[in-house]
Order: C-alpha cells, then sequence, then structure tokens
C-alpha cells in the first residue's frame, strides 16, 4: 500500500531558499508601515488642502492608479530581472514618493502633494507582488501558505504605523511641516530601508519543482498553449474577478471611514485605532487564509470572502456614527474579506498563469486590482458627498455579492 507523503514544512525548503524568504518577510515588515500611513491620512491631508471633502477620495485614487501602472512595470521587471531588483526598485519609488509628499506639503503645494502620491501608489504596489514571490519559494502544496506568512509580515508594520500618525505628527511640526504629512516621513525611511534589505540579502532561487500528486484545482485546462486565449484558463478569470471585486469594496469604504469619522467629531488617534484594525485585519488572518486555501480548495475559501464583504458593508452602513466599536467590527470584517479575497484569488491565478510568463500575468492581475481600487477611492469620495457613508458602505457590500456568482461559474466549468 502506497503512503502518502506528509505535507511540506518549512525545513523542507532548502536553506538558500529559507534565508530568501527570511528576507523578504523582513522587507515585507518595513514596507507595512510605509503603506500604512497613506492609507490613514492621505484622504485627511487631501481634505486639509484642498478643502473639499468630495476630492478626499482623490489621493486613493491617484496612490492605486499609481499602484496600476508600478504592477505592470514591476511584474515585467520582475519576469525580466528577477524578483529581488524587481521588488527593492518598488520601494525605492515608494520611498521617493513619501519624500516628495513631505515636500509638497511643507511647501503647501497640492499639485506636487498629488503627484507625488501618485509616485508613492507606484511604489506601494511591490507589497502585493511580494506573496507571488512567496509563493514561488514553496512547493505548490504549501504555496498559499507561503503567500499567507508574506502578507502576515506586513502586520507589524502594517498596525504600528497608524498609531504613530501622532508622534510622527508631533516631529513633523517641530519641522515645520504640516502634521498631516508626518506619517510620510515615516514611509519614506521604512521603504527605503526595505529596498536596502532586499538589495543587501540573498538573492531568491527559483522555484521548486513541483511534487507529483492530482492538480490543484485552478490549474490550466489541459492541452492549453502557455499562451493561449484567457478562456481556456479560466483560472485566470476567476481569480482576478475575486481580487478585483474585493480590492474595490475595501477601498471605497475605508478610505472614506476617516473622513466620515473625522465629520462627526472623532480625533485623529481613533481614526487611527480604527485604521490599525483595519490593516491588521487586512493581513493578520493571512497565515489561516493560506492554510484554508490549500486545504479546502481557493474557490471555497473565495466564496466565503463573497459572504464576508457584503456583512462588513451592511454593519457599516448601518452603524451609528458616534460608534467606534461598531465602525471598528465593521472595518475589521472589512479586511478579513479582502484578505480571504486576496488569497484565494493569487492561488488560482499562480496555478492557472504559465511559468514561462507568471510575473507578468501577475502583474497585469494585480493592474486590475489597483484599477479597480482606484475607481473605489475616486467613487467614494463623491458618494459620499451627495449621498452619504452608509450609502456608499451599503452600495460596496452589495457589490461584493458578485464574487459568489463568478466561483460558481468556474465550478460549473470544472
Amino acid at each position: 500500500m502506497t503512503q502518502t507523503a506528509p505535507p511540506a514544512t518549512a525545513a523542507d525548503l532548502p536553506p538558500a531558499r529559507r534565508r530568501a524568504l527570511t528576507v523578504l518577510v523582513v522587507s515585507q515588515v518595513l514596507g507595512g508601515a510605509g503603506m500604512a500611513a497613506g492609507i490613514t491620512v492621505g484622504a485627511l491631508l487631501a481634505q486639509d488642502l484642498l478643502g473639499s471633502t468630495g476630492l478626499a477620495g482623490l489621493p486613493a485614487a491617484l496612490f492605486t492608479i499609481g499602484a496600476a501602472l508600478g504592477a505592470a512595470v514591476l511584474g515585467r521587471v520582475c519576469q525580466r530581472f528577477g524578483r529581488r531588483p524587481g521588488l527593492a526598485l518598488g520601494n525605492g519609488i515608494a520611498a521617493l514618493g513619501s519624500a516628495g509628499v513631505v515636500a509638497g506639503a511643507a511647501a503647501h503645494l497640492p499639485l506636487v502633494v498629488l503627484a507625488a502620491l501618485f509616485v508613492y501608489g507606484a511604489g506601494t504596489a511591490t507589497g502585493l507582488l511580494a506573496r507571488y514571490a512567496g509563493a514561488e519559494l514553496a512547493p505548490p502544496e504549501r504555496r498559499g501558505r507561503a503567500a499567507g506568512t508574506v502578507l502576515f509580515a506586513m502586520t507589524l508594520g502594517a498596525v504600528a504605523g497608524p498609531n504613530l500618525v501622532g508622534p510622527t505628527g508631533t516631529l513633523a511640526h517641530t519641522w515645520g511641516i504640516p502634521r498631516l504629512a508626518g506619517p510620510f516621513l515615516l514611509a519614506a525611511a521604512a521603504y527605503t530601508a526595505a529596498a536596502l534589505v532586499l538589495l543587501m540579502g540573498p538573492r531568491p532561487t527559483p522555484p521548486p519543482p513541483a511534487r507529483p500528486g492530482p492538480p490543484r484545482e485552478a490549474a490550466a485546462a489541459p492541452g492549453t498553449g502557455p499562451r493561449g486565449p484567457l478562456r481556456a484558463r479560466p483560472g485566470l478569470i476567476t481569480g482576478a474577478t475575486v481580487m478585483i471585486t474585493g480590492q474595490l469594496v475595501m477601498i471605497a469604504v475605508m478610505t472614506m471611514t476617516p473622513v466620515h469619522m473625522n465629520g462627526h467629531g472623532h480625533t485623529t488617534q481613533a481614526v487611527g485605532l480604527v485604521i490599525a484594525l483595519h490593516v491588521g485585519a487586512m493581513f493578520l488572518p493571512s497565515p489561516l487564509s493560506g492554510l484554508l486555501t490549500d486545504r479546502l480548495g481557493a474557490r471555497r475559501v473565495a466564496a466565503a470572502a463573497g459572504a464576508v464583504l457584503p456583512g462588513a458593508g451592511l454593519l457599516a452602513s448601518l452603524a451609528p456614527p458616534a460608534s467606534v466599536p461598531l465602525l471598528a467590527c465593521a472595518l475589521v470584517l472589512l479586511g478579513i474579506g479582502w484578505n480571504l479575497a486576496l488569497l484565494s484569488g493569487t492561488a488560482l491565478i499562480t496555478d492557472a498563469a504559465p511559468a514561462e510568463n507568471r510575473a507578468a500575468v501577475q502583474g497585469l492581475a494585480d493592474v486590475g486590482m489597483s484599477v479597480a481600487g482606484a475607481t473605489g477611492g475616486m467613487a467614494s469620495g463623491l458618494v459620499v458627498g451627495s449621498g452619504g457613508y452608509p450609502v456608499l458602505a451599503a452600495a460596496a457590500g452589495a457589490l461584493a455579492l458578485a464574487v459568489i456568482p463568478a466561483v460558481a461559474l468556474r465550478g460549473a466549468r470544472r
């Protein structure tokens, strides 16, 4: 009787891959702190500089449009030159954009700040692209957990970042810089350090060979060429749909939550706490989500995201504006739903993409996410300006239901 081989563990990775994964994790911790700065105060900074709530979603739109361009370019850089130089370049671009935001805010030049937010966004694409690098360092049966580990590494920095709004704002004020630009000082330092860690660390080795066994559920259709039509690889369509929907819903609600709270008299520290809990929920469950993706299958995890995201939107729309706990619960659910959508979509795309141009295909999938995020960020300000935050949250929750038929259609095709 043939025995089934036990699942691979981290110790099964060759030493070079373990070191490469460690470097990737450290860079993600630093990058998480930089990413959280823009999420927490970007909308508030724009509102302060432009004097308009309706335009408060513009920063989210700009740095997600930048992330779309960054994902496409960095994906091709990773494909041609390798993951390490591509990710290091992305972190360097994010550091440059962060410094530009600080300079523009100090000079009270809104156009400079907005242009710098675009550059900053192009660099922040690195944080999500890194999950693909983590997945390729592990055997196929552990890709979900490996990608989850890389995303989890962002948690420490991403949770600490919003809670440093006060101290970094004070530091900025002592230097004659607007307080809301303070977190971008942290972002510039954190992204610079992340780029240096990647440049000085060991080079990642090629992905391990696939182990014998049944193909995963999202594998490419038999007989399909590596550059065959997209419809021949339905896993790509399903994975992209799940990730894009989750990104659009999450960005739309998250972007306007600080503005909504600020408009109802909540302090900057209260806003920072809610966003910190949200960002923590985006990344903290990653190991569990990755494990569930490996064990239960990406389709089931994607369906779970299609249930959690609408619940988050409904709770946010019904929460009294004065209730920080209920708003925090809604944002935590929003983060969890996004995490489930991201990791399940990542698994579907990684398994379906042809090996010889996988990095470029993954980059294009993240372009779709960034475009969706830009749409959600820009539209969110307009919706809140005309109908209010509850309308935005309810509409976003209803849109998230689109994940379920997409997953069901994939199951019917199988």
